[in-house]
């Protein structure tokens, strides 16, 4: 009998994905093997006669599993970027396995007391750094989650974690499935008065695809934030903000009951772990250490911005009045939710003369991809190569191989770019396999991105704030891509979360150099390189509305850490859908700008801590932010392609992974603690 494609060593190049020939109905038989597998090579570790070493047992449960890690890699990937109804169902049908071996592996008591032997006799093992960090590790992730437990506990921690893998799914269909449902058809030609015609020319191309006169908008990023921002249509932008905010917020795909039970679920595993709440637990081994330490690092930020934010909108209102912003009733505008972007974006063009007209015919994607690579090569020596012979996974991604300085093999790259239905929205930075501790074994790394597909008059332009978001994508890339060590649970990306937003964040800094500027910004018609005079409009507007933009991501962070503090009684009071509105509402009323808008609330749609790994978790974004800005400061100083702050950062922060708690590496690189002043200053609030 022929072996399962996904089970059987590819014979491509560093045994990438054979993704031309994998099909669907491939991936539960591959699971239900693997997971064989997994449990068969767990049970000789556990019931090894020999005694416990470093070698016969942590280090073999870090190697153990490897089909398994295989599968998993391409196909939970895959499900959220070309995702289809059996997708989604093998999805609900394999977690549950998944979780179970996930338990079966943490109360394997036999197990665990091998584990506890090592560690308690580590002093005498004479481990290396790496070692003795991966047998740290391992003890810990058996102690804190649940190896200790009774029976009983065991069994109840099963259920749950269970129980919460499939909403966590669910939660991410709905949303996806209601960003789908919903479109604006336009067939009147007064509708689309004032849009850019990049943007008009997307939207026919969007009905022309779905068989539609006219012109279609979707809640997709590049079409719904063009919308909003051009759109003089108040009544259509009101209608576009509703479906946008509205999203599972009741209805067809309400994530109301689950959102609660999620958050339920969570409470019992922390209060079973030993913990006061799922924060508390989340937090422990992270940079922040505390929900004491994230609470006062987020109020601190907002007492700090918060007056910014509202001298913006106030600023926004002002000048929307001025030019003739009423209420139907002929008493001045009050600048609500649907009308911040519109607004704000006339204000932008009239303080700068920047648009988004201006500066995307200088953004061709293609060109911006280059500039990303020449970038990486300048800082770090690597180079991109397309690698034409490896097949990807869809007809619009890129496969590269990555050299490095020596021409030695780093990773393979896949670049994902455009949006379709199957695809959540966003961006994200993703691997379908992580460092093996050997040559032959590199990351294979991929960034999505949602931007506007080519139209057959245009190719994909990109805006700044597009620029920006690649850059950031681009920034986890490189840190999965050069990561080294022995062990995969310890390189690349496999750091806490509040410290894998640095490597990230950091990158978005040279978008506003005007070095880079001149490599991404070439007209795509004439090839000319972007001038002088638009690049000092971009440099100046880059804190424009900075305060508006750094109380939105403080309000995410505020109300994500308030909802895994709450206490059980307030978690059991989210009964409708207007009690989860309600709560959400209270939860960032200190950091209201605008209008409440009545039916819109984000939390049933916050995929990050729903149905992603920010729960207790997205204080990081700002958190990342201090330590970036006080990093790129070191580039400021010396050059920003300096090589030698470069090579450092490389091999203080991005080689590193998880080898040194993430405060000694940062204090490694930059010979010091960050200092919280360089953001607010870099952001004009200082």
């Amino acid at each position: 009998m022929k072996q399962n494609i996904l089970l059987r060593a590819s014979n491509l190049r560093y045994g990438a994905p054979q993704f031309d020939k994998i099909k669907e109905d491939d991936y539960l038989p591959a699971f239900k093997e693997a997971i064989k597998q997994a449990y068969n090579e767990v049970a000789a570790i556990a019931e090894n006669k020999e005694e416990p070493t470093f070698q016969n047992t942590v280090e073999a449960l870090e190697f153990s599993g490897k089909a398994l890690d295989e599968v998993s890699g391409i196909f939970f990937n895959l499900n959220e970027c070309l995702s289809s109804d059996k997708m989604q169902s093998i999805a609900e049908e394999i977690s549950p396995e998944l979780t179970k071996l996930s338990l079966h592996i943490l109360f394997n008591d036999k197990l665990f007391q091998r584990i506890k032997f090592v560690y308690e006799n580590r002093r005498r093992l004479h481990l290396d750094k790496e070692q003795a960090r991966l047998l740290e590790k391992k003890f810990l992730s058996f102690k804190e989650n649940g190896a200790l437990l009774d029976e009983e506990g065991k069994r109840h921690l099963a259920k749950i974690s269970e129980e919460a893998s499939l909403l966590s799914l669910k939660f991410g269909k709905n949303v996806l499935d209601a960003t789908n449902d919903f479109i604006l058809h336009l067939t009147d030609k007064e509708d689309i008065t004032d849009l850019p015609d990049y943007v008009v020319e997307a939207a026919a191309q969007e009905a022309k695809e779905r068989k539609l006169k006219g012109w279609v908008f979707t809640l997709q990023a590049p079409s719904y934030s063009a919308f909003m921002k051009f759109s003089p249509k108040r009544e259509l932008r009101k209608k576009m903000y509703f479906a946008y905010g509205s999203r599972c917020l009741g209805g067809k795909y309400d994530n109301t009951a689950i959102t609660r039970r999620i958050l339920e679920l969570r409470m019992d595993s922390a209060n079973l772990l030993g913990f006061k709440n799922p924060a508390q637990a989340a937090l422990k081994y992270r940079m922040a250490k505390n929900t004491k330490t994230v609470n006062s690092f987020l109020k601190n930020l907002l007492d700090k911005t918060l007056p910014y934010g509202k001298k913006e909108v106030k600023r926004i209102e002002e000048f929307a009045r001025k030019h003739g912003f009423k209420e139907e009733d002929g008493t001045p505008g009050t600048l609500q939710g649907w009308d911040f972007a519109y607004w704000s974006e006339k204000l932008r063009q009239s303080r700068y003369s920047l648009s988004d007209d201006m500066v995307k015919p200088f953004f061709k994607l293609e060109n911006v991809q280059q500039s990303l690579f020449l970038l990486a090569n300048r800082l770090y020596g690597i180079r991109f190569v397309e690698a034409k012979d490896i097949p990807a996974y869809h007809k619009d991604v890129k496969v590269y191989d990555v050299l490095d300085e020596d021409g030695s093999h780093l990773a393979l790259f896949y670049s994902d770019f455009f949006p379709r239905k199957s695809k959540r929205g966003g961006a994200w930075m993703t691997s379908f396999r992580d460092s093996g501790g050997i040559p032959e074994e590199r990351p294979l790394i991929s960034i999505v991105c949602n931007f506007t597909k080519p139209t057959p008059t245009k190719p994909s332009l990109l805006t700044f704030s597009e620029v920006t978001t690649v850059l950031h994508e681009f920034g986890h890339a490189l840190h999965g891509i050069m990561g080294k060590g022995k062990y995969p649970s310890l390189t690349g990306t496999s750091v806490t979360r509040d410290f894998v937003e640095l490597p990230s964040q950091i990158m978005e800094n040279w978008a506003v150099e005007e070095e880079f500027l001149k490599m991404a910004g070439r007209h795509y018609k004439t090839n000319k390189v972007i001038g002088k005079e638009l690049i000092s409009k971009i440099k100046r507007a880059r804190n424009y509305n900075s305060g508006y933009a750094f109380v939105r991501q403080l309000a995410f962070g505020i109300t994500d850490m308030a909802l895994h503090t709450m206490s059980k009684e307030k978690i059991d009071e989210i009964k409708t859908p207007a009690d989860l509105e309600k709560l959400e509402n209270r939860l960032k009323e200190k950091c209201r700008l605008l209008p409440n808008a009545k039916g819109c609330a984000f939390c049933p749609s916050f995929t990050h801590i729903f149905s992603g790994g920010y729960a207790a978790g997205y204080y990081s974004y700002k958190w990342a932010e201090v330590l970036e800005a006080d990093a790129f400061s070191l580039f400021k100083k010396n050059g920003i392609f300096d090589r030698n702050t470069a090579r450092s950062f490389r091999e203080n922060i991005l080689e590193k992974g998880n080898l040194e708690d993430a405060a000694v590496l940062y204090r490694n690189f930059r010979g010091r603690d960050p200092k919280p002043d360089a953001l607010l200053k870099r952001c004009g609030m200082r």
